[in-house]
């Protein structure tokens, strides 16, 4: 995706989700988190070649330090106790220091400080569904883990009979300043002619989905994650409709000067992938449409 839109944690009657827009290709950008930080579980078993791998400071602490951005549900965003840090991302990772035999403390932080932190060491890693772009790349490796794109979503059953190849005509619901609203419907409302789609502009995620579920819009588009997650949480209320597109791939950021590290990251990965709580911790939050089967160290773009 091109661009991350300042998240806000939000409430929907009938959905519980903390609301973002697409990840960030740029270093800015962002909201600050609540202070403090989260513990993963100890690992109940490692892979002895995969710890050797580990940098020194690790191997040590037994513990790998995660700055992240806990505000973009449901990635990574706070629990009810407003402390803990959990989301499909979470759960990922804390499978691949599973495959270290190391806990992970999860630090909240503002989406633009996690890099340089990675690069001044306050961090060992950003997990926080960095886009993988060549500029992020030459300051930090970055680690393929999943794929995100543009979701729609409809009532369910698609009532209103919505192809997101054809919504001229259709009402659709879009958070103000994403990707979606000033790159995706602008070029097909130009394929529209005088039978233009409606769209309706809200501030929030939260209000786009509020509208699709009361019916005032036929359908929503938006960060692949955050609509599936959605439809999950909408009790029945919500489909997704149509493949992702526009996917791209996020990325563990890792030191520039620890290859090995990255690299030992994507062979857990792979580890992860083969035991099944790679998917099984993308099942969990309804993200499994972005996995991915091969995980690199700075994947060409």
């Amino acid at each position: 995706m091109t661009k991350r839109v300042l998240a806000t944690l939000a409430t929907l009657s009938a959905l519980s989700l903390t609301l973002a827009g697409c990840g960030s290709t740029s270093l800015s950008g962002g909201n600050p988190a609540p202070a403090g930080a989260s513990t993963s579980s100890a690992p109940a078993q490692a892979d002895a070649a995969l710890a050797a791998k580990l940098p020194e400071k690790i191997k040590s602490s037994k513990k790998i330090v995660v700055g992240t951005d806990a505000s973009y549900a449901p990635n990574e965003f706070l629990d009810a106790d407003g402390k803990t840090v959990v989301g499909a991302d979470v759960d990922v990772f804390n499978a691949v220091a599973a495959k270290f035999g190391v806990t992970v403390e999860w630090q909240p932080s503002s989406f633009d400080s996690i890099i340089t932190g990675v690069q001044g060491k306050k961090y060992d890693i950003g997990v926080s569904s960095f886009t993988i772009n060549a500029k992020r790349m030459e300051q930090v490796n970055m680690v393929s883990y999943y794929s995100a794109g543009t979701q729609w979503a409809t009532a369910k059953g698609n009532p209103k009979q919505v192809s997101a190849d054809n919504a001229c005509g259709k009402t659709i619901a879009v958070q103000t300043g994403t990707v979606q609203d000033e790159e995706d419907l602008p070029k097909r409302q130009e394929k529209c002619g005088a039978n233009k789609i409606n769209v309706l502009q809200y501030e929030g995620q939260d209000q786009a989905t509020a509208a699709v579920v009361s019916g005032k819009a036929d359908a929503m588009l938006a960060d692949s994650p955050v609509v599936a997650y959605a439809a999950k949480q909408s009790q029945g209320k919500l489909e997704t409709l149509g493949d992702i597109y526009d996917a791209a791939p996020y990325g563990i950021v890792v030191p520039k000067d620890q290859t090995e590290f990255a690299n030992a990251i994507a062979e857990a990965l792979k580890a992860a992938k083969a035991d099944g709580s790679y998917e099984k911790a993308l099942q969990k939050w309804g993200t499994e449409k972005g996995k991915i089967d091969n995980f690199q160290v700075n994947p060409a773009s």
